[in-house]
């Protein structure tokens, strides 16, 4: 056989061990980037994780970025409202001291001993002729031993208060003289005048002149309007504790806060309401 017979027998030989794709046979079939299928599978594979991996790493980032804008959001909330609470209680234990500053015209000092809470609102609204309706925020502390506790949050809403032309605001002070009318406190709320008895209070230095009604009574009352203050009997008065203020200021609703359990000092309380149950305790204390 000549040279150019056994080149062309060589060649269909050669032909022979190739694949239709041009890959010789018994190796693995490639791709375009060199890289065999079971190669390119398992980069495939490894991708795909990676992307899952990734995932999930940004899955967690965005629900702690979620939980921090949550907090930050919460802290700003509890932040204004304390700030809003500062405001309620200065405004209470200014009226409280405007009041007891006018001895002729104040609480008889032997009634405030007798109190085992004081309760102050500042400010409310009233509206209407003869009857009309009242709103207004305010603040409330129980006695404790050497003290005042810290002052809970309550609304005050609903009744009349008699005589009434145009719309004003009132200050209104309650003394709750036994357990039996501060237990009401504990309540979600209660009307005054319905559950809880109610009186006018006497003013001047002494209560000698105080009324059976009024040594009966489980709460006295005092308004002050324009000025005047006197002893003033409301009917229908629904006071119900704000436990929103009262649980961002202090983490407790107002049971809690004035549960006779409840053991006060002023290091305990936020330094913005201690204004309150030290005004108190200028003018009544307990040994």
């Amino acid at each position: 056989m000549n040279l150019s017979g056994r080149a062309i027998i060589s060649m269909l030989y050669c032909n022979e061990q190739e694949t239709f794709e041009g890959a010789p046979v018994g190796e693995p079939l490639a791709n375009a980037s060199g890289q065999t299928l079971v190669e390119e599978e398992e980069s495939k594979m490894k991708s795909g994780i990676d992307l899952i991996r990734r995932c999930g790493h940004i899955s967690v980032s965005i629900a702690l970025i979620a939980t921090f804008i949550g907090l930050a959001q919460a802290q700003t909330r509890n932040a204004k409202k304390l700030a809003d609470a500062t405001k309620e209680a200065q405004k209470a234990s200014d009226v409280f001291t405007e009041i007891m500053n006018v001895p002729d015209k104040a609480i008889p000092q032997s009634l405030l001993d007798k109190a085992e809470a004081i309760a102050v609102f500042p400010g409310v609204i009233k509206a209407g002729f003869i009857i009309g309706g009242r709103g207004g925020r305010g603040v409330i502390s129980r006695r404790g031993r050497g003290g005042w506790s810290a002052p809970a949050f309550f609304n005050l809403g609903g009744g009349s208060v008699g005589l009434q032309i145009g719309a004003s605001k009132t200050d209104f002070v309650l003394l709750f003289m036994n357990q039996d009318a501060l237990g009401g406190l504990l309540k979600d709320k209660f009307e005054i005048g319905g559950e809880g008895s109610a009186a006018a209070g006497p003013v001047g230095r002494s209560a000698s002149a105080s009324t059976d009604a009024q040594l009966k009574a489980g709460i006295l009352s005092y308004s002050r309007s324009k000025g005047l203050f006197a002893g003033l009997e409301i009917k229908g008065v629904v006071i119900s504790a704000d436990n929103d203020d009262n649980v961002a200021v202090y983490g407790k609703k107002a049971p809690e806060i004035l549960s006779p359990t409840q053991r006060w000092t002023m290091s305990k309380m936020p330094a913005g309401v201690r204004i309150f149950p030290r005004t108190l305790a200028r003018y009544s204390t307990r040994r």
